[in-house]
């Protein structure tokens, strides 16, 4: 018999390890960005006949437990029940010894329970890992047989493996039985995520006492919480605000098992909006009823021309930063006419952050817009309803000396933007071949580590792995379709989940090519659909790709002709999503500005994230850019404390195209600008030469056209646009040169940077090759010293044109499953 300890102390499991290596008191929720949460979670109530499978066990005896054994867990070896019958004596031999009326009380009094509970395991002192494993097993019995309902906290400090193959059996539930047949039922979730699904809802049963039937929405969203607040999530051992159970919710969901009317998602149920005009409001206490519903009725006024987030941030201005501290400097303040001293000494008080008044507030001037907007707007509506404004009409404080520094500190910004710019252009290409090669490299490992066994060595790209061997990847191999790749690095020992990581450098691959090749937002970018693929067919027979994008900023809905590399980029997302014959599911997307869902659709930067299919956040594409950035500078000292940004490659993206000669109304139309203004901001010019042809440009056309002309592109432009794609077939293959520029290199296009040779054009180009070399043998012969000089600059560049269609080559087509077109039949 084993030992038990007088003192138990702690030890490492999958629960109390972050417990003790964060150092956090989890008596207190963990601030989240879901605050409203926890007022829509409830634990499910005590049904009036809890399930007793085995019937009622609150006080049974310990030799009765031992002879369920072989009840609880048929078809074992009686060495298998022997070893449970041990554990069983010794978890319940030490309860005996506690206060209580029942196991259950015993149970509440014990170590093993609440939120820091240590493991069963820790009872047995005698250094045999049998015994703590045989403790474990009839903690986990004890569970299946609802003996003990245990805590979440008391539940997740042990770990059990295989928890749901014991639970579903005991628990004779036939509606369990079906929940879990839906889960088998989804070959999009790998083993993995199916075990995590049907653990969530055994733990959840578990640790409120319910059958299914009584596991409501507000229930499974308690248990969820309460894994966040404790930090057991799977994955969230640095994410505090990480939420269990998502993939088990949409099952429950999708089997009708939910009421009529709740959300198909968790995270639905739990965003909370949008606020109303009151609420945003009554975030801050403001003692003056009269201003409190002028304030509200002027957001209900300003809802037809503005945007939810434009809205959030007035509600704040005007309540929080200004009225609430009007209402502090004088309390008597009855009205919105404001003495000077008052104004004043708002003035002084909003200068420095309330937070830290160590810091200063450099945004003063858009808080002093905000607020005479606020004004004069309640001036002007007041002429056409007085009745209901006019008692709010008076002067403004603003003084307009007070807003003369706006345009120095905007003129401020564009400077800043524009060096931002500057620093990044150079920087550009070495962040894309980064990428790109990182991607081919894991690409490739994972296409390698897939054609071996487990536990065999193997080489690509020059170094040596073996595929990992553990009795998870065995587990794995015999019952995924596609399991996970894990490989060891034999040079440096390192093991690499080259599924996980080949996946998360695609995308920042993706993301990256599709920013800098259309200069789209981020926004934009996360809201691409697959319906944003389209097809032109111009007069001449020639197809001409398109990107639709969806405005967000805006209500013009605009079009982007797509590049070659844009196009090749957007196609390996599409063949991403459509292998093996699939079609690209449809998810909702969550907008954080409009605080609201979108309705199912197509998403192209969607992937699977654990137990659900979500689509990218804008915060985890910024996160994959920073990370890449400090990589690069451990050996480029020129990304040292520098990161792109993905409005980065929208300025970069501006002036390329600005500078590269094309128009710059047709470039305001490209990035979505209202104001030619806006674009201008964008551009950052590098020379003064630049600087001069590109303002005489603006010149000559200006003389030659009214300016009332200016801001739309008419037919005309839009068919020389057209042509100048038509001029730029060469021999080999296309000239990328900007539009509206000549050629700059007379015809050589084997010497041009901006030639794209067609890979048709591969055996042309070995032909020149064999040329060339036979002419430098012959200007060796002669001593043409000058010829031999141009011929090798020529030779250079002709293998590095061939190097380049070579990798085009290799690109496979991808149907992007485009509806065709239907021909009349004659």
């Amino acid at each position: 018999m084993a030992n038990v300890r007088g003192t138990l102390t702690p030890t490492y499991t999958a629960r109390n390890r972050r417990t003790l290596f964060r150092d956090t008191d989890f008596d207190e929720p963990v601030d989240t960005r879901f605050p409203d949460a926890a007022v829509k979670a409830a634990p499910a109530p005590r049904p009036d006949n809890p399930p007793a499978p085995f019937g009622d066990l609150s006080w049974a005896s310990v030799r009765h437990l031992c002879s369920l054994v072989e009840e609880v867990l048929p078809g074992r070896t009686h060495s298998t029940y022997e070893k449970r019958r041990r554990g069983l004596r010794l978890l319940f031999g030490h309860l005996e010894t506690l206060p209580g009326a029942d196991w259950q009380a015993k149970w509440e009094a014990s170590p093993f329970d609440g939120d820091k509970a240590l493991p069963v395991k820790t009872l047995v002192t005698s250094g045999r890992a049998q015994d703590r494993h045989d403790v474990t097993s009839a903690a986990k019995l004890a569970f299946c047989a609802r003996v003990i309902r245990p805590s979440v906290g008391g539940f997740r400090a042990n770990t059990f493996a295989d928890y749901p193959e014991w639970f579903g059996p005991a628990s004779r539930d036939p509606a369990l039985d079906a929940f879990n047949a839906a889960v088998d039922a989804r070959p999009e979730l790998g083993l993995s995520h199916r075990i995590r699904i049907k653990f969530d809802v055994a733990c959840a049963l578990t640790t409120q006492g319910i059958a299914l039937e009584h596991l409501t929405p507000e229930a499974l969203l308690h248990y969820s919480l309460e894994c966040r607040r404790l930090g057991v999530t799977h994955g969230a051992t640095k994410d505090q605000s990480r939420f269990a159970a998502l993939g088990a919710w949409e099952i429950l969901h999708s089997i009708g098992h939910f009421p009529p009317g709740t959300p198909s998602t968790l995270r639905k149920f739990i965003y909370t909006g949008q606020l109303t005009p009151e609420q945003m409001v009554d975030r801050y206490p403001l003692r003056n009823r009269a201003v409190r519903q002028v304030i509200i009725d002027y957001l209900v006024r300003r809802q037809a021309d503005t945007d939810y987030i434009t809205r959030d941030g007035l509600a704040r201005v005007l309540a929080g930063t200004f009225w609430s501290k009007i209402e502090k400097i004088h309390p008597g303040q009855a009205d919105l006419a404001l003495s000077q001293e008052a104004w004043d000494q708002w003035r002084a008080e909003i200068a420095f952050w309330e937070k830290d008044r160590t810091r200063e507030r450099k945004n003063t001037e858009s808080v002093l817009l905000a607020i005479r907007g606020f004004y004069l707007d309640l001036q002007s509506w007041a002429i056409d309803e007085p009745e209901r404004w006019g008692p709010w009409a008076v002067a403004c404080p603003v003084r307009p000396e007070e807003l003369k520094g706006f345009s120095k500190r905007r003129r401020e910004i564009n400077r800043r933007m524009a060096d931002r710019t500057r620093q990044r252009q150079p920087l550009l290409p070495d962040l894309v071949t980064y990428v790109e090669e990182r991607h081919e490299r894991l690409r490739d490992l994972l296409a390698a580590g897939r054609q071996v066994g487990l536990g065999e060595a193997f080489e690509c790209g020059g170094r040596r792995y073996r595929r990992s061997d553990s009795k998870k990847d065995q587990r794995l191999f015999k019952v995924e379709a596609e399991p996970p790749v894990r490989v060891h690095d034999e040079d440096t020992g390192e093991l690499i989940n080259v599924t996980l990581a080949e996946d998360s450098v695609f995308w920042e691959w993706a993301a990256v090519e599709v920013l800098r090749h259309s200069g789209i937002r981020i926004e934009e970018l996360s809201e691409l659909t697959h319906l944003s693929i389209r097809q032109y067919e111009r007069p001449n027979g020639e197809i001409i790709a398109l990107l639709v994008i969806a405005p967000s900023k805006n209500d013009r809905e605009r079009v982007i002709p797509m590049s070659a590399d844009l196009f090749h980029a957007i196609a390996q997302i599409i063949r991403r999503h459509t292998r093996d014959g699939q079609t690209i599911p449809l998810v909702s997307r969550y907008d954080g500005h409009e605080k609201s869902w979108s309705d199912p659709m197509p998403f192209l930067f969607q992937r699977q994230i654990g137990t659900i299919r979500s689509v990218l956040a804008t915060g985890t594409m910024l996160n994959m850019l920073r990370r890449t950035c400090q990589k690069i500078g451990k050996t480029n000292k020129a990304f040292a404390g520098l990161t792109f940004t993905p409005h980065d490659f929208r300025r970069l993206f501006a002036t390329e195209i600005v500078n590269g000669g094309l128009p710059i109304h047709i470039g305001a139309a490209l990035l979505g600008h209202m104001n030619l203004q806006t674009t201008q901001g964008y551009v950052a010019v590098f020379n003064e030469d630049v600087v001069a042809h590109y303002q005489q440009f603006l010149n000559n056309r200006r003389s030659l056209r009214p300016a009332i002309e200016y801001g739309e592109v008419t037919e005309q432009e839009w068919a020389e646009f057209e042509e100048h794609f038509e001029k730029r077939k060469v021999e080999l293959g296309n000239c990328a040169r900007p539009y509206g520029t000549p050629c700059q290199h007379e015809h050589a296009c084997v010497r041009c940077p901006v030639l794209q040779v067609n890979p048709k054009m591969l055996p042309r180009l070995e032909e020149l090759e064999r040329d060339l070399i036979l002419r430098r043998k012959r200007a060796e012969s002669e001593g043409w010293l000058g010829e031999i000089d141009g011929i090798d600059k020529t030779l250079t560049f002709l293998r590095g044109k061939r190097i380049e269609a070579e990798r085009i080559k290799q690109r496979t087509a991808v149907h992007l499953g485009l509806p065709q077109v239907r021909r009349p039949q004659g």
